[in-house]
């Protein structure tokens, strides 16, 4: 296996599958068994999930809701996506801890650095939930910074597109991909990867960015593996 310690990001849309809103069992299910596939090759998986197919709190504020209170809830919808990963992670046969960046200790644990690494290094799946804890900041922001925190190899971003191209190929027929591409070439050409917050620190860490499409069964074990697929993104 190319890694040894990988950081998963899974936005909240990825989960609802073909629905419209919330969570498509079937779609988590896949993916509890695609993780296990990888963990079992002695892998140590972190994963960190966005809320949008819950509440998006940009699309809040725009409505006139308070920015703050909306990401917020923003927040919320992340545990919520979290607990039921956990909970089809555990039905495969994983053991697993949901680390909190707001404090609910009824349901997870709080978020701790060093506990984080030791659940790692003891075989658990472990899965930050509540973004950064903080307000206009991105889960794509809280995947890079447990990343960097936890010392994990690479981000790979699961997506619904196999990788990064020169414009959105489901709006665009005559777009093309790329398969390697360097953080100064997408600041240049204004790609969308993650928000600029996220881009930045991984930049500044020397950590790459894999973006790939999670939803095809097998891709998730092929990465691991160290095969070319999606878009590579490196200094």
């Amino acid at each position: 296996m190319k890694y040894k310690r990988i950081l998963l990001k899974l936005s909240g849309e990825s989960l609802m599958g073909e629905k419209q809103y919330g969570i498509d069992n079937e779609r988590v299910k896949q993916y509890a068994e695609d993780i296990k596939a990888v963990h079992d090759q002695g892998l140590e998986i972190a994963i960190v999930i966005g809320g949008g197919n819950i509440f998006r709190g940009l699309s809040a504020e725009k409505s006139g809701m308070d920015r703050a209170q909306a990401d917020y809830m923003g927040m919320l919808a992340t545990v919520i996506n979290s607990m039921a990963l956990q909970d089809a992670l555990e039905k495969v046969g994983l053991k697993t801890r949901l680390l909190s960046a707001i404090k609910m200790e009824q349901i997870c644990e709080p978020f701790v650095r060093r506990r984080a690494v030791r659940h790692l290094e003891k075989g658990r799946v472990v899965i930050f939930g509540a973004g950064t804890g903080n307000p206009y900041f991105t889960t794509d922001s809280a995947a890079a910074l447990r990343a960097i925190e936890i010392n994990a190899d690479v981000v790979l971003k699961g997506t619904r597109v196999d990788g990064i191209y020169t414009a959105d190929p489901e709006k665009d027929p005559l777009a093309t991909k790329y398969n390697q591409i360097s953080f100064k070439e997408v600041y240049d050409k204004g790609l969308n990867v993650m928000d600029m917050t996220a881009f930045t620190l991984c930049e500044e860490n020397q950590l790459p960015i894999i973006v790939f499409d999670m939803n095809k069964n097998g891709n998730f074990m092929k990465i691991a593996k160290g095969e070319e697929i999606g878009t590579l993104v490196q200094g």
